[in-house]
């Protein structure tokens, strides 16, 4: 059977597809036909399994992928017989054509010569019907009618003859597209064989992929060592360089006073000889007129060899204090000769530290490559996996709480392989040990946590499916975590941490032709019950009895995406839009009026206080003093079209904090916060079921039990990238709830959910805002 073609070229699909065939007389698979999609998405089709062991299935699947590849290049085999008979019925026209055009030909010659019979035959008759003029007038006229007949006659036969040849034309253009898309399925049927062919070796490929993989981050984990190693043995030579250095300088110090000093005496030394040099030659020449005198008075002989003596005393004094300039001058080359050698000590040493700065540095970004080679692989290792990510975090003590060394019950292991992903949790003496993708200390802050997630977050622009939900007690610090605090830009959550991020990526990645649309909604499940957020209709928000009077129904679609009908959906420009939405969100929640403010106000005040801020419906337990009652759903949805390729992507961004689970006999719960309490934990427990059923591989998973469950079926479901935050709290009275959110959330690392698929394609998008 031959598929309609459209203008596009592309084939109509007349059945579902390959995987819907069914059996018929004639063929394995029954008569089919394709479209470009299809075989576009068979030939980019990756082989699923649920154990990557199971060879007998993988097996399995690899027959029934071939098969449909078979049936996909008979498909096209027949097709290209059809097109064969086709050409053929269309060559024979044309010959019926080039003979009824070679007939037409021969009748027009016919009709020429019989007129040139007939106007010779006139010539002839010409001198006799001269003199029958007159008489012949009339047969004259009807001559005249019957040759302008035949003259219209033959310009009618031109005509025809001129649409015969435009038609001509046509025929031989229709050949000539037939041949082109003839050509066409020749190349697409190369295409299958070629990729038949690099199929076979795909199946042992990817096993040795994945082991490699294994290996990598073996190595990767022996290299980290080895860095780590190096990095403190480097510290302790910088450290001992450092303390040369210093004692070198104190030395050059201590050599600096030293030649100070005995430049000093030098000086004096030289101004104490230049005083005696002036008394010397004061003497001499006191000497010199007493000798003059003397040869006139022979009485002045004593005081002559007074003088003498005393002159002779000088020199000798002269001579000390000369020797003691040479020895001095000797001590200061020595000194300078000390100074001159501790100073290319120092700069050897000076050269060695930076030589040492340098391999620490490069010993340091060596570090960082391999974490991020380590955290690139063991992403991609669960992407293959399909497990859903699980991120822990522990908040700090608040005041009052106690912070003794004895009452801690949280501990991290410092073994290379728990390093960062690894908490222990002491009970009743028995030690529970737990490992995650990463665990946050306490002191981790919101910029630490963002970091992580962020490559996450930009799978979305990039057209996946993304979830991230807060997952654990009341009082743990989940709504700090997705929201932050209100006024303070260093502890801004991870909602507005992302919607900068993708704002600016947004922005960065217009000069490569990409544009994108952004839409909001945001809505909370309250008591079973689904509220609009964003709704202006202040009656349709909520009714006295806290109850939404508007019925918004969960609707999943054939492509996996689930919608909320009559939802409000808003396309916003800019970050400034969406804080905005985000305050008009607070007003629409139900807050309950607390009696006794002081307490929290106190606590407000706390600069270590995770407290919940008013984006949840709220109210006091015994447990916390302003506790959230609801699950609130923030979406966002991602278009994105790039004009140079023509690719348009869909992704989808659900930012989810659960309501905190808490237990009756201790919230200490009555009346509506009773209820609450009991709505809340229902729809937490069939979450719970959920994960269980997945974790078992079961053929049923219980998504309609809750309003919850069924809104994250497609986070849940296998394609989408999800991640959850477990929040735990370090206080001792709440060790028994942290050991169940630490156990559920080492279940829910476990199931594997399925490798989550890029929403890529060149047709225009339903304006509907979905969920995934």
């Amino acid at each position: 059977m031959v598929g309609e073609m459209t203008n596009g070229g592309r084939i109509r699909q007349s059945f579902p597809g390959a995987r819907d065939l069914t059996s018929t007389e004639g063929s394995e698979y029954g008569p089919v036909e394709f479209t470009r999609e299809d075989v576009d998405a068979l030939l980019h089709e990756r082989i699923k399994y649920k154990s990557k062991y199971n060879y007998k299935e993988r097996c399995e699947n690899t027959m029934d992928y071939v098969k449909r590849l078979r049936l996909c290049i008979r498909w096209f085999q027949e097709l290209e017989l059809d097109y064969a008979f086709e050409q053929e019925k269309l060559k024979n026209a044309m010959e019926l054509n080039e003979k009824h055009c070679a007939d037409l030909e021969v009748s027009l010659k016919e009709k020429e010569v019989e007129l040139n019979l007939v106007i010779h035959e006139l010539r002839k008759n010409f001198s006799s019907v001269q003199v029958q003029l007159a008489k012949e007038q009339a047969e004259k006229l009807a001559a005249t009618g019957s040759l302008e007949k035949e003259r219209e006659a033959r310009l009618a036969v031109e005509k025809l003859q001129a649409a015969l040849t435009e038609e001509l034309g046509k025929t031989q253009g229709d050949l000539q597209t037939a041949n082109q898309r003839i050509q066409a399925v020749n190349d697409m049927y190369k295409l299958l064989q070629e990729y038949n062919s690099s199929l076979q070796l795909y199946n042992s490929k990817i096993q040795g992929d994945l082991d490699e993989a294994h290996e990598t981050i073996k190595r990767g984990e022996k290299e980290r060592t080895g860095i780590v190693e190096n990095i403190g043995n480097l510290k302790g030579q910088f450290k001992a360089l450092q303390d040369q250095l210093a004692a070198s300088k104190v030395s050059q110090e201590d050599i600096m006073k030293q030649k100070d000093e005995l430049v000093n005496e030098i000086v004096s030394l030289k101004v104490e000889i230049q005083q005696v040099k002036d008394d010397r030659d004061r003497h001499i020449t006191e000497v010199k007129n007493l000798q003059a005198e003397a040869t006139k008075q022979n009485d002045f002989k004593g005081t002559i060899n007074e003088l003498e003596s005393k002159c002779s005393s000088q020199n000798k004094e002269l001579q000390e204090l000369q020797d003691q300039l040479a020895a001095s001058e000797r001590k200061l080359q020595v000194a300078d000769l000390s100074t001159f050698e501790k100073m290319n000590e120092f700069e050897e040493q000076k050269e060695s530290i930076t030589e040492l700065k340098a391999r620490l540095e490069k010993a340091e970004l060596k570090l960082i490559e391999g974490e991020q080679l380590r955290k690139k692989l063991h992403n991609t290792i669960q992407e293959l996996k399909g497990n859903i990510r699980v991120f822990c975090r522990v908040r700090p003590l608040l005041s009052g709480e106690n912070s003794s060394e004895e009452a801690k019950t949280i501990s991290y292991p410092t073994s290379l392989e728990a390093l960062g992903r690894g908490i222990d949790l002491m009970q009743n003496g028995q030690k529970h040990c737990f490992t995650f993708d990463k665990v946050f200390v306490p002191n981790a802050s919101q910029e630490d946590i963002f970091v992580e997630i962020s490559q996450l977050v930009q799978s979305a622009l990039d057209g996946y499916k993304v979830c991230i939900f807060a997952y654990g007690q009341t009082g743990s610090g989940k709504t700090y975590t997705m929201m932050g605090r209100p006024g303070n830009p260093e502890e801004k959550g991870l909602i507005p941490r992302c919607l900068e991020q993708i704002f600016q990526t947004r922005q960065s990645l217009r000069s490569q032709g990409w544009k994108y649309e952004l839409q909001v909604s945001m809505l909370e499940i309250y008591n079973e019950t689904i509220r609009d957020l964003l709704s202006t209709n202040k009656e349709a928000v909520r009714a006295d009895n806290g109850v939404s009077p508007q019925k918004y129904a969960i609707k999943h679609d054939a492509s996996g995406n689930t919608h909320v009908v009559e939802l409000t959906v808003v396309d916003v420009r800019s970050s400034r839009e969406v804080s905005f939405l985000l305050d008009h969100a607070a007003r629409n929640r139900q807050v309950s009026v607390l009696k006794n403010c002081s307490s929290l106000r106190e606590a407000a005040n706390d600069a270590n206080c995770f407290f919940t801020i008013l984006y949840r419906s709220v109210g006091k337990t015994a447990m916390n003093e302003q506790s959230s009652r609801s699950h609130f759903v923030f979406t966002l949805r991602i278009t994105g079209f790039n004009e140079s390729t023509e690719q348009q992507v869909q992704g989808v961004l659900n930012l989810i904090d659960l309501a905190g689970s808490e237990r009756l006999s201790k919230s200490g719960s009555t009346g509506d916060r009773l209820k609450e309490t009991q709505a809340i934990n229902k729809s937490l427990s069939s979450l719970g079921d959920v994960i269980f059923a997945l974790a078992k591989k079961e053929d049923h998973v219980p998504f309609r039990n809750s309003k919850l469950t069924y809104l994250l079926q497609p986070c849940l479901g296998g394609d989408s990238k999800t991640l959850m935050f477990v929040n735990i709290t370090p206080e001792p009275s709440s060790t028994g709830e942290s050991l169940c959110s630490l156990r559920f959330a080492a279940r829910v690392n476990a199931c594997e959910i399925g490798t989550a698929h890029r929403q890529v394609n060149n047709r225009p998008l339903d304006n509907r805002l979905s969920l995934g």
